[in-house]
């Protein structure tokens, strides 16, 4: 019986070699064809069932068993099975038929590109942040979807191949260690910034490039050997608006949960900008969590005081009712930077701490752009003032709003501020610095062109 189920295992497997032209099934028989393959199997299969079909079920479930087997503990050896070249196949005629145009909203698939070690602040031996593929795993849903983790490591590529491909092993280990569906990636540059924009240009094929790109917060940015973290982070983000990805960059990270720690309180979307719906998802997939599943979705507007609130409410109420998407929503007013000015009394209204945040942000961006002038290589660098509290305002106030009504949440989505043009980088990480200051948990989104929901779903 396990005779007859050998012979036919190498007919099935000569008829997938043959069938799909593996380049390495050279066959000395000059007359072989696939039939004949397949014919044999089938022959093998029928005999079996005519001497005892329950000896045959029998030997075929202890087959199937034997091979699940060294398909799961059989990991350090490859034996070359000919369904991985049915796999490979059938991988090449996915990626065809998907092609290169935009997908429809309804097919739309987040694929995040995890930037695993972009501020240094790891010890060589650790892949990645622990916290970092639970998040990974927060944007699929039910386990639905790829993440591709990446990391890059400074130098020249011939000194450093060799560690370059000892931590993508290391990276691979912590991704089957965390059960997360993805692949690893390690690149040498000369800096994160030129690494960054080669992997943003050539990573992924056709439709099954990343189209998210998630990392941590440089929390780290004001310490004394961080000082080209400000430049990085802005050029990392003006190149994910030129390549049309999507960015989301993740404050408080360490308290970030696992799949086993529940939590309770709300899911806060602060809506700024249009962002094609990206925050909207987000939300979605995250109560989709076993962690996120007992919390509700808040959903903020600003609006300023003379835009008539009533109205944008049930607007965003309609909207969010033919997405089929169940959110509470908020109309916050806020007053603009022209009031703002007119109204000597505004700044009493807020409060100490934080016009104190205020004075301390101006006074340091004052002293860089003093910096920036003396030295030899900013010196036609254009300090407005008036343009700088202006931001400075609007995320301090943005950052009141977010404290007055989410700070028991679970988390809080916040449209992510573009880097202003012909603002030096140091500023705007004051801008973000303001805006994420004394809040927990917190995502900074940015979304792209394109919609990524519908209501035709």
């Amino acid at each position: 019986m396990f005779f007859l189920l050998c012979y036919g295992g190498v007919n099935l497997s000569c008829f997938l070699l043959d069938l799909l032209d593996a380049p390495s099934w050279r066959p000395r028989w000059k007359f072989h064809h696939w039939s004949f393959s397949l014919a044999g199997a089938l022959l093998c299969l029928v005999i079996m069932f005519l001497i005892s079909w329950t000896f045959t079920i029998t030997s075929l479930v202890l087959a199937s068993l034997i091979y699940y087997y060294v398909s799961i503990r059989g990991k350090a050896g490859d034996w070359g099975d000919g369904f991985k070249s049915a796999y490979f196949q059938l991988a090449l005629r996915s990626l065809r038929s998907l092609g290169g145009n935009q997908v429809h909203p309804k097919n739309w698939y987040p694929i995040p590109l995890i930037f695993c070690k972009p501020w240094g602040i790891l010890p060589p031996d650790v892949p990645c942040h622990p916290k970092l593929a639970d998040f990974a795993n927060c944007m699929r849903k039910k386990g639905r979807g790829m993440s591709i983790f990446v990391s890059i490591l400074e130098g020249n590529y011939r000194d450093k191949a060799e560690e370059a491909r000892q931590a993508s092993r290391l990276l691979t280990k912590y991704i089957d260690y965390k059960n997360c569906e993805g692949v690893s990636e390690v690149i040498i540059a000369k800096n994160i910034s030129q690494g960054f924009r080669g992997i943003v240009q050539t990573m992924g094929l056709a439709n099954l490039k990343p189209n998210i790109v998630c990392m941590r917060y440089p929390e780290i940015w004001r310490e004394g050997s961080a000082n080209n973290i400000p430049d990085s982070f802005v050029s990392i983000i003006n190149d994910c608006a030129i390549a049309n990805k999507a960015v989301v960059i993740v404050k408080g990270l360490d308290e970030w949960p696992n799949e086993y720690q529940k939590q309770y309180g709300t899911i806060d979307l602060y809506w700024i900008v249009r962002d094609g719906g990206l925050m909207l998802l987000l939300s979605q997939l995250l109560r989709a969590r076993d962690s996120f599943e007992n919390c509700k979705i808040q959903v903020f507007c600003i609006a300023e005081e003379d835009m008539e609130a009533e109205e944008l409410k049930a607007d965003v109420k309609k909207f969010l009712y033919d997405l089929r998407m169940q959110a509470e929503v908020i109309v916050v007013t806020m007053k603009s930077w022209e009031a703002h000015r007119q109204d000597s009394e505004a700044e009493m209204a807020v409060r100490e701490d934080a016009m104190d945040a205020f004075s301390k942000s101006r006074k340091r961006i004052a002293a860089h752009a003093e910096y920036l002038r003396s030295s030899n290589v900013h010196k036609n660098v254009q300090y407005n003032e008036q343009q700088v509290d202006k931001f400075l305002y609007t995320t301090l106030k943005l950052n009141n709003i977010i404290l007055r009504y989410s700070r028991m949440a679970a988390v809080v989505l916040v449209s992510l501020p573009p880097p202003p043009p012909q603002h030096p980088s140091y500023f705007y990480m004051e801008y973000v610095d303001l805006l994420v200051d004394g809040i927990p948990r917190l995502l900074m989104v940015r979304g792209y062109t394109r919609d990524v929901i519908t209501i035709f779903t």
